[in-house]
């Protein structure tokens, strides 16, 4: 049997604040103080990558941004109910354009329980999964540009 197929898009929403680049770094509904991940979520059928990430950071931050370029896709294998499934989650660095941190929408608001701008050259150490630590060393980069 082939192994079921899940497909996510998620981003690292960075602004400058005096002076320095941070990231919206959200903390998931029952997680422990200090456990960072980035915004992310399942892509609707009718919906580009793209467009789910910046729906994603709106939703579980607060904030809206657009879409700079992709940093990468990260893959990963998890079981649910006993059944293995195959994860790729597309990754964008998203250019903040407005919203405040923090101040989610009522029905998606259940899902975070902490929102917080941190530091975009912390990000790599940070952030609590491997792979979001590597996109994080990507939009630092990225940001060099910008």
């Amino acid at each position: 049997m082939a192994m079921k197929r899940e497909f996510s898009a998620g981003g690292v929403l960075v602004r400058r604040l005096q002076g320095r680049w941070v990231f919206a770094a959200i903390r998931p509904a029952g997680r422990k103080p200090g456990l960072w991940a980035l915004p992310k979520g399942q892509i609707d059928p009718s919906e580009r990558p793209e467009a789910t990430a910046v729906r994603e950071a709106a939703e579980e931050t607060g904030a809206r941004g657009r879409v700079v370029e992709k940093l990468g896709d990260v893959r990963y294998v998890y079981t649910w109910d006993g059944e293995r499934i195959f994860k790729v989650v597309s990754f964008y660095l998203l250019r903040y354009s407005r919203g405040r941190l923090g101040e989610l929408p009522p029905e998606t608001a259940h899902e975070v329980d902490e929102v917080r701008w941190l530091p975009l050259e912390d990000a790599p150490r940070l952030l609590a999964y491997g792979g979001e630590r590597e996109m994080a060393a990507k939009a630092v980069e990225a940001v060099r540009a910008l």
